[in-house]
């Protein structure tokens, strides 16, 4: 029997049991850094399993390993999934529906940790085919800065093995179910909150003349900031900087004496995300100092962008085309969006890839939307080929 029909078949054996941890964890979300409930099903399933772990790493996060029993030394290979969820109300009327109100897996996390319990399982059960470590990482608060998966770093989730690779699958709406995507290099954005307070004399709004006008400063740092994209950044380089907070609660006639913006940065370059963060403070202080306020800025460290190895990704692309077949692998674009797996991938080589998640003749609702919902034989896939790729690798 050849590994892809060994993997297969397991597979489908387990299949009824990812199933069911989907729909368990799709009903019992919770929100970043509150995944307590989460964490302890996903122990509960490892200590039934029989495979070690570890608890309570930066949060709720676990690491679990199987070590093959072939003598020769081999590999140390990482997976990650994530565990939480949104604040968003579920609209989908399925059985499995968030239970619990204003929380819901709106983008595929509960699918990431599904899989992984059943790769877990499946690479538990055919440990006598391989030699080396596979670790399995169950990751909070990947939603919301400072990231889990930062936090995971920091707290030792790798203090006693060093992995050679750590990979990571994310469902993606943009595929029908059965097909992967790969792109090379770097793949998502870093991201960073933008937080400032303007301060200044308030008063009348007849009267301008008397006060500082904290309403207008704020406006024109908004412009200032939109000039650092178009004048400053290299057009070479991609960057976004949107602000989607604007607080002047004044009235018609009465300037506030503070206004409160918020908004975010997307950068596709580390040198100029660096060089971006220098600036932001500078504009902000400069464009207040004109017009008499002052200011308070916080730039809370953020997401570094997400960078696939182009060798192992091309090795684990090559694998998905012998387990899937050359028609059902292709690639996805680049997106400004971001992932604290970046983390990661700023001290390992690893690789992120998509899986679809799409039923063939129905739309998806969007990504961190109520109505997000995947098609569940997406997860045969997802489960099937990870754990395919890993002890394919493990043999090479």
């Amino acid at each position: 029997m050849t590994l892809k029909q060994l993997i297969s078949q397991q597979t489908e054996a387990i299949f009824p049991g990812v199933v069911s941890h989907y729909y368990y964890l799709h009903q019992h979300p919770e929100l970043s850094y509150q995944e307590e409930n989460t964490a302890q099903y996903i122990a509960d399933f490892l200590e039934k399993e029989g495979i070690p772990y570890r608890q309570n790493i930066g949060g709720y996060g676990i690491l679990a390993w199987v070590k093959g029993e072939k003598l020769n030394n081999g590999k140390t290979i990482a997976l990650v999934a994530d565990m939480d969820a949104l604040p968003i109300q579920e609209e989908n009327d399925i059985p499995y529906k968030s239970q619990n109100d204003g929380v819901m897996h709106a983008c595929g996390h509960d699918a990431q940790a599904a899989s992984l319990m059943g790769v877990a399982k499946i690479i538990h059960n055919l440990r006598s085919e391989f030699s080396g470590t596979v670790l399995f990482v169950f990751q909070p608060g990947e939603e919301k800065s400072p990231g889990g998966a930062d936090l995971m770093l920091k707290d030792g989730v790798f203090r006693d093995f060093t992995p050679d690779f750590v990979i990571k699958q994310h469902a993606y709406i943009d595929l029908p179910t059965g097909k992967i995507g790969f792109h090379f290099g770097t793949i998502t954005a870093s991201a960073d909150e933008v937080h400032i307070v303007v301060k200044g004399q308030g008063g009348h709004g007849a009267i301008p003349h008397t006060l500082n006008d904290t309403v207008l400063t704020a406006s024109n740092i908004i412009v200032a900031m939109q000039q650092l994209v178009s004048r400053v950044r290299n057009p070479f380089n991609p960057m976004v900087l949107s602000f989607g907070k604007f607080i002047a609660n004044g009235a018609t006639n009465v300037i506030p004496s503070e206004v409160v913006l918020a908004g975010s940065m997307r950068c596709m370059d580390e040198e100029e995300r660096q060089k971006m963060l220098q600036l932001i403070p500078v504009i902000a202080h400069s464009t207040t100092t004109a017009y008499g306020c002052t200011c308070e800025v916080n730039l809370p460290e953020g997401y570094p962008s997400v960078f696939c190895d182009e060798q192992i990704t091309e090795i684990i692309r090559r694998q998905a085309i012998d387990f899937l077949g050359e028609n059902n692998v292709g690639e996805f674009p680049k997106r400004m969006t971001a992932d604290d797996f970046g983390f990661f991938s700023q001290q390992y080589p690893c690789c992120y890839y998509r899986f679809g998640i799409a039923k063939e003749g129905q739309k998806v609702g969007a990504l961190h939307t109520g109505t997000f919902l995947i098609d569940e034989k997406s997860l045969q896939t997802s489960t099937g080929f990870l754990a395919f790729l890993t002890i394919d690798a493990m043999k090479q």
